[in-house]
């Protein structure tokens, strides 16, 4: 009995992480005596998802943003949701969607790993979480 618990947990935990395929995740380092950041990656759902959220510990304030020109002017602004079609790559980078990161609590140093937690939402309303490894980098 404890065996099947044990894989069955596992199973659900890589069900989870199966969902959503994360690739080449990373934050803009900072310089002095900047307060916020973004983080860019790039995201493909094996199955209809939502991101509705991101956080971490670096920071309490996190918001999912979109960039887009707006008669001539380009705007950012931040987004509930941002949907995650079914098999279709979803780029958060410069200039696009991407995740800020906003009074942060330290600098953000070149080669430095920024953890970031992603809440992901199903059509079914269940939501799970991703854990990402982001290394900060210049550009």
């Amino acid at each position: 009995m404890r065996r099947l618990l044990i894989a069955t947990t596992l199973l659900t935990a890589f069900a989870a992480h199966a969902q959503v395929k994360v690739v080449d995740p990373w934050v803009r380092a900072t310089v002095a005596p900047q307060q916020a950041t973004g983080a860019f990656m790039q995201l493909t759902a094996d199955k209809p998802l939502k991101l509705v959220s991101v956080s971490s510990p670096l920071t309490d304030m996190v918001e999912i943003h979109e960039m887009k020109m707006d008669d001539g002017v380009m705007k950012m602004r931040a987004v509930d949701v941002l949907a995650l079609p079914a098999g279709q790559a979803v780029a958060l980078k410069p200039g696009s969607y991407h995740v800020m990161l906003m009074g942060l609590k330290g600098p953000v140093k070149a080669g430095d790993t920024v953890p970031l937690t992603l809440t992901l939402e199903g059509e079914d309303k269940k939501r799970t979480t991703v854990e990402v490894k982001a290394q900060a980098r210049t550009k």
